[in-house]
Parts: structure tokens; C-alpha cells; sequence
């Protein structure tokens, strides 16, 4: 029993880890919809009242959907080679296509939460109602009486309405709601429509081949998971010689002291080959043979960073 629980939970650390844009990004928009639930349930009150409705709607729909993406763009590893690339080298080894690809990347992956936030919102059409009501012309609605302005609209989403006018709140509401969940379809079909065409588009353009393709980004999944890994037993070791240094012995356990003695490190990989391996990386071929990272290209002691005549260039898009 414990050996299954112990392999069930390394399916799930697997499944969680996993670096396939698919599962990712659909574990940032169900946690995203889960949130919104949240906040739709204990955050949102609708002022009810002229001028501050409409602020308060659309800042309900826009300020964490700007959150979420700010997020997204921090989280994601391309940003911080990109601002590594910027300050070692720059990008003026990128074409433009390039470096749009680049940044469409970024922008795209960081989207997601946002645009997930935004149509649940606009499905759901709470904020869309609140920030809209005051703006409903009177003299569409059938038989509003001429004493009741924007005022009264203001506070139908928070059913504070004479008794007279409640038909007429419903009716303003089901309007509201139409329009708020129109807007949410269109915008689901929107983005659909993009990531079928920027799907196509990128395996179109790639100068790779659908297999290569899928080995590439096994093989920069697998060498980010050993680098890691490798760095942190590194490190590790490298302090403990550190830490033994200065006190005369140090306080290793069982598994510490087998790593230790297994894997004697000398000493630390210079600042010129951590920038070498550091940063944006484009697909290079070298002499028709294939450099797959940074990494590999700097232990094939292949040097610049410009596309050779005969080479390719393809922006690296898997994570």
C-alpha cells in the first residue's frame, strides 16, 4: 500500500511539473475561474450609484485581469532571458520575426489568466451590469415613467427600486446580461481563432520538422531538469566544503555525506560561461548539425551568437 501511495504521488508531482504548454496553461485558467468564483462571492458590491458604477465595473473586470497578467509576465522564464540578453548582448543578433515571436510568446502565455478572468466575468455579466445600468436610455424601456433618471438605473443591480419600477429592472438586467455574455462568447471565439491561426503559423514557419520539433523540446526539458538538479547537488557540496572550511568539520547527513563523497567538487564555473549559457536562445544549426540550447552550443565551443549562412533561425517557443 505504501508503495503505491508513494507511486501515485509521484505520478502527480510528474503530471504537475510538467512543462507541456497545454496542461499549464489549463491549470492557470481552471485556478483563475476558481478565483474569480471567489471573488464574485465575497469581494464584489456594486456601489449602486451614478459615476462610480462604471468605474467600479470595469475596474472589477480590468485591474485583476492586468494583476494576472503582470504575474503571468514575471513568472514566465522568457522574461528574465530576455533582460539577461538585453544586458549582456543585447538583441541585436535577433531578426525581426524574431523578436516579435519573442515577445508574442511572453505576452501570450501570460495572457492567459487574464483573458480567462475576463470572459468569466463577462459570462457571468455581474460587473458588466454594474458598470452599464446608469447608461440604459430610458426611452427604450416601454412605459418608464419620465420622473425616474440614472439615478434610479444606478441602483437596479442592487434591486433598491421602487416596486413600480421592478419589470423594468428586469428587463434592464436580462438586457445587460444578453449584451455582458455576447461579449464573452465573441471574446471566446476570438482567441480561439488566433491560437489555431498562431498554431499554424508556427510550425508553418518552423524550419524544423514536426518529429525534430518534439525531440527539441524533449531535450530542453530533460537538460533543464538535470541542470537543476545537478545545481543544486553542486551547490550543495560546494557549501558543505565551504561550511567545513571554517568550522573544521561539517554536519552532514547519511545521503550528504554519499553525495559528497561521490561527486568531488573542485571548485565554481566562472562568470564567462554562466553568461554563455545564459539568455534567449535561437534554433542554430551549426554545419547542418543542430545546437538545441545554449548549453549545447557552448560545449560544442561553437562562439557568436549570429545565424551562420547555411544555418536556420527559429525562436524557441516550448518552455
Amino acid at each position: 500500500m505504501a508503495a503505491l501511495i508513494a507511486e501515485n504521488f509521484r505520478f502527480l508531482s510528474l503530471f504537475f511539473k510538467s512543462k507541456d504548454v497545454m496542461i499549464f496553461n489549463g491549470l492557470v485558467a481552471l485556478g483563475t475561474v476558481g478565483s474569480e468564483e471567489l471573488f464574485s462571492v465575497v469581494a464584489f458590491n456594486c456601489p449602486c450609484s451614478p459615476a462610480r458604477n462604471y468605474i467600479y465595473g470595469l475596474a472589477a473586470i480590468g485591474v485583476p485581469a492586468l494583476a494576472l497578467f503582470l504575474i503571468g509576465v514575471i513568472w514566465n522564464n522568457h522574461t528574465w532571458n530576455v533582460v539577461a540578453e538585453c544586458h549582456k548582448r543585447g538583441v541585436k543578433n535577433f531578426s525581426a520575426a524574431a523578436t516579435f515571436l519573442l515577445f508574442g510568446s511572453i505576452m501570450g502565455r501570460a495572457a492567459v489568466a487574464p483573458v480567462t478572468w475576463s470572459v468569466i466575468s463577462l459570462l457571468r455579466g455581474e460587473a458588466y451590469i454594474c458598470a452599464l445600468s446608469e447608461f440604459v436610455k430610458p426611452s427604450s424601456l416601454d412605459k418608464f415613467p419620465a420622473e425616474y433618471g440614472a439615478e434610479v438605473l444606478a441602483r437596479f443591480p442592487c434591486k433598491d427600486v421602487p416596486a413600480n419600477l421592478t419589470k423594468f429592472r428586469d428587463e434592464v438586467t436580462r438586457r445587460l446580461k444578453y449584451e455582458s455574455q455576447l461579449f464573452g462568447w465573441l471574446l471566446i471565439g476570438i482567441v480561439a481563432v488566433l491560437v489555431f491561426l498562431t498554431k499554424c503559423l508556427k510550425h508553418c514557419c518552423s524550419p524544423l520538422s514536426y518529429r525534430q520539433e518534439a525531440y527539441w523540446a524533449q531535450y530542453r526539458s530533460n537538460e533543464d531538469k538535470l541542470f537543476q538538479r545537478t545545481a543544486e547537488v553542486h551547490s550543495r557540496i560546494l557549501a558543505a566544503k565551504n561550511v567545513k572550511h571554517f568550522f573544521g568539520f561539517v554536519a552532514l547527513d547519511k545521503e550528504e555525506k554519499e553525495l559528497v563523497q561521490e561527486f568531488p567538487v573542485e571548485g565554481v564555473q566562472p562568470s564567462p560561461q554562466w553568461n554563455a549559457i545564459t539568455g534567449v536562445y535561437i534554433y542554430r544549426e551549426n554545419k547542418g548539425f543542430p545546437l538545441y540550447s545554449r548549453l549545447h552550443k557552448w560545449a560544442k565551443g561553437v562562439e557568436g551568437n549570429g545565424p551562420s549562412p547555411e544555418g536556420h533561425e527559429m525562436l524557441f517557443l516550448a518552455s
